[in-house]
């Protein structure tokens, strides 16, 4: 019997109609410990996105398009049915759930502190019968044994030369927009806005330096709830001296108990249902998005400073990779994961390095047909010639975080190629050098990179970019570029000076290759005329777009110079890092076409 079957048979046992497992932690983060990876544990899908419901007769997994085909193989033979989120007549997780949650079997499982209210808003609204919530999940740990413990690691200062600005300046900005929402309480449980907050780091979610805590505002004090064995004398110094109250992690939910005729603030999209559901009661809750969101997204000139000077580090690294891909010794049969880890102990030479910013994309050939395959033991495919290697990776700094993709070509490649590597070149192109009204959202600028792409009647199935975090989440809202606004996504608002938001369009055929290139651009000031305050974007990663791969009779002059203008700009920005042999090669990468 496996797991799917016997958690079916104690549904069966209790009378439940169904159990929700989504991929979550405590904080609706994206990525998450070990000890919350129950999805993954119970379906053998391991993606970062998805949400597992059983049934007492029927197992279901949505994600969305970025893995569809890795779930395919993951899934294969589990007995799980695979939903394709956004496919046509594919049925949503909330009309599955008002299907086989009726008044006579209305009892649905889930852990409380692993769903968002927002999830639970949306269920009720399509399911117009009473539900029993069961929200204190027992079934995982009796089907997992050897759980991982929660994570331990001591929390870290990141000192105001990184930060730019200190905690109290920070907390008087809450503190401000609280008062226009009218509350005098903040639960805030989003693991990198109180990071950012408190200008501390943590190493208690891989890839993401947050640590794991809660967070309650008022006028009067802050209250940090926090495993205290994390908290070191320097650590503990600093929370005491900006008056930052600390309890135990798990505190706040008998604090919450006590909690009346209070206005609180909550994100419904960053805060667990089990908050929502002892305060909701008692107390005047408005739903509204974290104003720590936005405060974080808009960088301070201290960390674009920073910002810059950590893309600097990471395009040496990956400029070096990039040298070594150009010659590689085919004898010595290099395969993915040994570009992957020689890619990440070229990083590891650059100092501040942290860890990466998320697991390297080292995808060769039909294998980067996948959005986000990552190679490993069973999967590792060594790089030959003739084919295309798509890198998606990034790096953690003390200066900031990194996302970058760039598509080699390993060899000759094939006409086909050629011409869609060049249209995707075209689409970053596109969005690179806009200029827009303020006020635009992604959604109103997205066209431009999926233009010359639609053009083809081919698409992809994500966003064109996302928001990235300073020193903390590669992947932060609340800005970022898609065709169509998806709320759950929170990356449709107002683009402001200070974000910084990916470009990052691509080509996937299925089971032939992958084609991405991807680079952070920083929205800045492009003037004020009698029309209105325009904006713009900077081109901040600097790494060499592959020339071998490039069909140069399908660009325009205005888009071959934009090319010859961001490889000079690449050129002056690395030269001083290389000398010799590599200087040499990077004169030739960077050659104007």
């Amino acid at each position: 019997m496996n797991l799917i079957e016997t958690i079916q048979n104690k549904l069966k046992e209790k009378g439940i109609g169904a159990y929700v497992i989504p991929t979550s932690d405590y904080h609706q983060s994206e990525y998450i410990s070990d000890y919350f990876k129950v999805r993954s544990y119970l379906s053998g899908f391991n993606g970062s996105a998805g949400t597992l419901i059983i049934t007492q007769n029927d197992a279901r997994l949505w994600t969305d398009g970025r893995y569809f085909l890795q779930a395919e193989q993951q899934l294969e033979d589990s007995g799980i049915i695979l939903m394709k989120m956004g496919e046509p007549k594919v049925r949503t997780i909330f009309d599955y759930l008002s299907d086989v949650l009726s008044e006579n079997n209305n009892k649905l499982l889930f852990d409380g502190k692993m769903i968002s209210v927002k999830f639970i808003e949306a269920l009720e609204k399509k399911i117009n019968h009473s539900i029993i919530y069961l929200t204190n999940d027992d079934i995982v740990n009796s089907v997992w044994p050897n759980r991982p413990p929660l994570p331990k690691d001591k929390i870290y200062i990141l000192d105001d030369f990184f930060a730019g600005l200190s905690y109290k300046i920070k907390l008087n900005q809450v503190l401000k927009e609280m008062d226009k929402k009218g509350v005098d309480t903040f639960i805030l449980t989003a693991l990198e806005d109180e990071a950012w907050l408190y200008n501390l780091r943590g190493n208690d979610v891989l890839y993401t330096p947050v640590f794991l805590a809660y967070t309650i505002i008022t006028k009067n004090e802050t209250v940090l709830y926090v495993d205290k064995d994390k908290i070191n004398k320097e650590v503990h110094n600093y929370l005491r001296d900006n008056d930052i109250k600390v309890k135990d992690y798990f505190a706040i939910y008998k604090d919450l108990e006590k909690m009346k005729e209070k206005k609180i603030l909550i994100d419904p999209n960053k805060t667990n249902y089990e908050i929502y559901r002892l305060i909701k009661s008692n107390n005047e809750v408005k739903l509204s998005m974290n104003p720590t969101t936005l405060l974080k997204c808009i960088k301070n000139e201290t960390e674009i400073n920073n910002t810059l000077l950590a893309h600097i580090k990471d395009g040496v690294a990956v400029t070096e990779f990039m040298y070594y891909l150009k010659h590689l010794d085919f004898k010595e049969g290099v395969t993915e994961l040994k570009a992957s880890h020689y890619l990440t102990s070229l990083r590891k030479k650059q100092k501040g390095f942290i860890e990466p910013s998320f697991n390297t994309i080292c995808a060769y050939g039909s294998n980067a047909a996948m959005l986000h395959y990552s190679p490993n033991s069973e999967t590792d495919t060594v790089i030959e010639k003739d084919n295309l290697l798509l890198v998606d990776s990034g790096g953690q700094y003390l200066e900031g975080t990194t996302d970058i993709t760039r598509t080699f070509a390993i060899g000759n490649i094939t006409d086909e190629q050629k011409e869609l590597f060049t249209i995707v070149l075209k689409s970053v192109i596109n969005l690179s050098r806009v200029v827009f009204l303020e006020g635009c959202k992604g959604v109103n600028l997205d066209i431009l990179a999926r233009g010359p792409i639609w053009e083809k009647l081919l698409d992809y199935r994500c966003g064109t970019g996302h928001g990235v975090g300073h020193v903390l989440s590669v992947h932060e809202g609340p800005n970022g570029f898609r065709w169509q606004i998806v709320p759950e996504r929170e990356d449709s608002a107002v683009l402001r000076e200070g974000m910084i938001t990916t470009n990052e369009p691509g080509i996937y055929l299925d089971n032939k290759f992958g084609i991405r290139t991807e680079n952070e651009m920083l929205c800045v000031d492009a003037g004020t005329t009698e029309y209105g305050h325009f904006l713009k974007f900077e081109t901040i990663t600097y790494v060499p777009i592959d020339l071998d791969a490039i069909n140069v009779d399908l660009l325009r002059r205005d888009e071959k110079d934009w090319l010859n203008n961001y490889h000079q700009k690449v050129f002056e920005t690395l030269k001083e890092h290389f000398s010799g042999e590599m200087l040499a090669w990077l004169t030739f990468a960077t050659r104007k076409i």
